[in-house]
């Protein structure tokens, strides 16, 4: 803590080692000013940027005389002699209007030409973020080609592409300054929740598709690269607040807020450090969603009614009497909205040091520490509620020109989290036990039907009524089973949602980690992460070869809840190492890059990944570019897939990793019909799951009919990595003003990894089509098909998720076309398309669900115009997405086309160094969903306040 209070005054010291202090403003050529123009010395490292007012500070330790260059996208760079040590100077940059001369890094881990890039790649900068018009330049992203946005809630998206989407988004990386800021338990990125504020963005550059051969195991659908401004070449002290509200049918107009400030200096050419503070509040959108989630328009009036919004439903049982037929009673549930307070927020903090030992980019050392805490909602096979949650990553790391070494390593704690499921289960069971509870609605029911005549929708209300409140039909005589350990449930009544009894419930079950009692999520999970590159080019002149590699250990700690690591931490590790080959020939016009890398993962055989490119640039300028592609990504099985061990309710998530197969260990009551060969209770692990199950498809057909024969046996394999074959072809090219960025790709999916649910009797072995000899209930089967059959007749059982792959291949291919073409007076117009689609014969392998979540057809564009008149700015974007279908393990269904229009106005003010934005998002007003299950997305409308001295 001393470290970072030292730090902060340093942020206070006014002492300067710049000899040379040159000042002036950057200007295109109708006078209006460029932000985030690169200024730096001609042969030098002393560098900075230009602030909203296009105004800049250069320093440098140079005496004059010597030159400056002024350069930025989309506009030629210009260079300036100085003569004095404290000259002023205008630059008038000239529009280039060719956005495929940006310089990105990403797609092959060296600079080059977003026009030579051997494989689509899109590109956010400076001036991208500033002239978004969503709420965030986050939130902006979902405007890029190929982006697919999933929306868990309001502070956590997940980005996606090429298909396979999920709010758990483990198939795509997302990367800041080098770091992967995925979450350790999980695996997967929580948005933007410990990312970059968007005051200190540099660029953001995005790779779609399997990108294994340079980055690894993760890199599977995709890469998102976050890079924040050095201090070095940007620095101040900048800040903004943003104020606005959201409006949403079920949650009401709320307040918004949104404010950051970022502090930079470079005090000499040797040392510079930064800080920077974000901080968000908001009003969760409201998950209201209360179809049922097992059949099709059925409402809450129905007695096994099991709401998508609700939970504490999902506990239910089959009641068999006499006047009651045998079919589902489900406990009365919890809205979601009575189980959160429904806010959300997001505090992000970071500090770096840098530190330049010769002076210049030779070799910078960083020290850097991220901080994320706050409040939002994951759905995953449940709802979670991530509540004061905690995140924080350490780096380390020596860059220069042509290497970096990084080592760094990310920690979480849960906080106060749970699971909302389990919650509204647990505080029904704090009322009234299960048992007494389906005993009071079974004696109601019978007491109704026989006594009072009621007809079954009414004697099913009368019934609910009993055990839910304990109020007697009129006319019978009747005690509730009420529970003597629960003093604080008034005669073992439901609790009423705002009452100071349901509140004191609320407290204890969510502050409890035992699912049978308490629904609180346990977290203190860790990555240790290391890797490095080398780029030989200026030692090797034929080509450009690179080598790298990577090492990363997880150390999972959940206490029990959530995977098997009750006795302790899991510990399990992965590396990886890689090399490209980059060539130019036939006069620069064809480039030839080639890579490989090998993976191995501890659990698993080692995978190797090659990728081969080749770009060839025709014209007379080179600017027609093609290329083509094709390369290999795999995907390791995640923490989850290995070693989850979780009560979801309705069954247990069991990962497949061997030794968690006997790690995981149960003890259940065997009940229903006497069992002369079984005791009262049965132990059972993840081997029952795997090797003695019936799929669930088939035990749903075997319930339906009561054809034993329908049933079929568990034959899934441990969970083994997946594979991708992809390949890419795509044309760039600059034509009459117009920039054009066409991509089309075929990928092949082998051992995809997705779930399988199964049910594992809990006696008698499970084999294909049993013909049980004990076809009477009151008969105990002697043999063991026939005791399995028996098991599931009375409902002696344990549902089980599993995690394996199907041995069928999937396919997918996509088309994607983007445009975009300065017009009349600086208006900018985009457009551009994506078509996705895949096949999977889902006949012959029906229990498996591939989970491809992505429309067919994505249409978006925009129209802006950032000098519209004197300091005044305006951009509008547009998207529509056809309707598709949504699969998950919470639910599945279909998400509903829906057209979003986002629109922004803003307007600089050169003496105050500040820009006033003005903006709306969905201004349509037709909420929309993106993930089956969360809540809708509403409007959201804001004005920000940038100061940028």
């Amino acid at each position: 803590m001393r470290v970072y209070l030292l730090f902060l005054t340093l942020f206070f010291c006014s002492l300067s080692f710049a000899q040379s202090t040159i000042s002036g403003v950057v200007t295109d050529s109708n006078s209006q000013p460029i932000p985030g123009a690169n200024i730096k010395v001609v042969g030098e490292s002393a560098g900075t940027t230009s602030d909203v007012t296009g105004a800049f500070i250069l320093k440098s330790p140079k005496r004059p005389p010597f030159v400056i260059e002024v350069s930025t996208v989309g506009f030629i760079s210009q260079r300036v002699s100085i003569t004095s040590s404290s000259q002023k100077v205008t630059v008038k940059l000239l529009d280039e209007e060719n956005k495929l001369d940006e310089i990105v890094v990403s797609a092959s881990r060296t600079p080059e030409r977003v026009l030579e890039s051997p494989v689509t790649i899109e590109r956010m900068g400076i001036a991208d973020i500033k002239k978004t018009a969503s709420p965030s330049f986050y939130d902006g992203l979902e405007n890029m080609k190929e982006v697919q946005m999933n929306t868990s809630s309001m502070s956590f998206k997940s980005i996606n592409t090429r298909g396979f989407a999920t709010v758990a988004n483990t198939r795509f990386m997302q990367l800041v300054d080098g770091m992967d800021n995925s979450s350790p338990l999980l695996n997967f990125v929580l948005g933007n929740l410990i990312g970059v504020s968007e005051i200190d963005v540099q660029s953001v550059e995005l790779l779609p598709g399997a990108s294994s051969a340079l980055y690894g195991a993760n890199a599977f659908n995709g890469i998102l690269f976050m890079t924040s401004k050095s201090p070095f070449t940007s620095e101040g002290i900048r800040a903004y607040a943003k104020f606005g509200q959201t409006s949403q049918k079920a949650a009401g107009t709320n307040d918004y807020v949104d404010y950051g400030v970022r502090m930079a200096k470079a005090f000499n050419k040797y040392f510079a450090a930064k800080a920077n503070f974000a901080y968000m509040r908001g009003t969760e959108w409201h998950a209201v969603n209360y179809d049922d989630r097992t059949v099709a328009g059925r409402d809450r009036s129905h007695h096994g009614y099991d709401g998508m919004n609700v939970y504490g439903d999902e506990v239910a049982t089959i009641i068999s009497a006499p006047t009651l037929p045998s079919e589902r009673i489900s406990r009365t549930g919890y809205n979601e909205v009575d189980l959160t307070d429904n806010k959300v927020s997001n505090t992000k903090i970071d500090f770096s040091l840098h530190l330049r030992p010769l002076g210049d980019e030779r070799l910078e050392v960083i020290w850097q520490s991220k901080f994320g805490f706050g409040n939002t909602v994951y759905q995953g096979a449940n709802r979670y509620y991530l509540n004061n949650f905690f995140m924080q990553q350490h780096k380390l790391e020596f860059k220069g020109k042509n290497f970096f070494v990084r080592g760094y390593t990310t920690t979480e704690d849960g906080g106060q989290s749970y699971d909302m499921l389990f919650t509204g289960i647990n505080i029904n069971r704090l009322a009234k036990s299960d048992t007494n509870w389906f005993t009071d609605y079974g004696r109601a029911f019978a007491g109704s039907t026989l006594q009072l005549g009621l007809i079954p929708s009414q004697a099913h209300a009368a019934a609910r009524n009993f055990a839910d409140n304990n109020i007697v039909p009129a006319g019978l005589n009747l005690t509730p089973n009420i529970d003597p350990n629960n003093p604080s449930a008034p005669r073992g009544a439901r609790f009423v949602p705002g009452t100071q009894a349901f509140k004191n419930a609320f407290n204890q079950v969510i502050a409890n980690p035992d699912v049978l009692s308490g629904s609180r999520l346990v977290d203190n999970s860790r990555i240790y992460h290391s890797d490095a590159n080398y780029n030989f080019k200026d030692l090797i002149k034929f080509a450009e070869i690179q080598v790298g590699g990577s090492y990363r250990l997880y150390e999972l700690n959940s206490f029990g809840r959530i995977y098997t690591d009750a006795d302790g931490p899991i510990r399990y590790d992965e590396y990886g190492a890689y090399t490209q080959v980059m060539k130019k020939m036939m006069d620069d016009r064809l480039k030839f890059t080639g890579s490989i890398r090998y993976d191995k993962a501890q659990n698993f055989d080692g995978n190797i990944s090659p990728r081969v490119s080749l770009v060839y640039s025709g014209g007379k300028d080179k600017n027609h570019n093609f290329r083509g592609s094709f390369q290999t990504g795999f995907r390791n099985p995640t923490t989850q897939d290995q070693y989850i061990g979780f009560n979801v309710g309705s069954a247990i998530l069991l990962g497949s990793a061997p030794d968690n197969l006997t790690r995981f260990r149960e003890t259940l009551p065997v009940a229903g019909a006497a069992v002369p060969t079984v005791g009262g209770t049965v132990n059972i692990n993840g081997l029952n799951a795997y090797n003695n199950s019936y799929t669930a498809t088939s035990v749903a057909a075997f319930s339906a009919s009561g054809n034993a024969t329908l049933l079929r046996k568990t034959t899934a394999g441990l969970v083994k990595p997946e594979e991708v074959k992809a390949f890419e072809l795509g044309y760039r090219s600059f034509i009459n003003k117009t920039s054009i960025d066409i991509n089309g790709y075929y990928n092949i999916y082998n051992n995809f990894i997705g779930n399988l649910n199964v049910v594992a009797p809990l006696y008698g072995t499970a084999q294909d089509a049993p013909n049980p000899a004990g076809a009477d209930l009151a008969v105990f089967p002697t043999d063991q098909g026939g005791q399995s059959v028996h098991a599931l007749r009375t409902a002696n059982t344990r549902a089980f998720q599993l995690y394996t792959n199907t041995p069928l291949e999937i396919e997918s291919i996509g088309f994607g076309l983007g445009l975009s073409r300065k017009v009349y007076k600086d208006f900018e117009i985009g457009a551009n398309y994506n078509f996705a689609e895949f096949s999977f014969d889902e006949s012959k392998d029906p229990s498996f669900e591939a989970g491809f979540n992505t429309p067919k057809h994505r249409v978006k564009a925009s129209i802006g115009n950032e000098k519209l008149f004197k300091n005044f700015g305006f951009n509008i974007s547009g998207r529509w997405n056809s309707e598709y279908l949504w699969q998950s393990s919470f639910a599945d269904g279909t998400i509903e086309a829906a057209t979003v229009i986002d629109a922004q106005l803003n307007y600089n003010f050169p003496s105050l160094k500040s820009t006033l934005k003005v903006g709306a998002a969905n201004i349509g007003r037709r909420e929309y969903a993106q993930v089956l299950g969360a809540g809708l997305i509403g409007q959201q409308y804001f004005a920000s306040w940038t100061i940028n001295p």
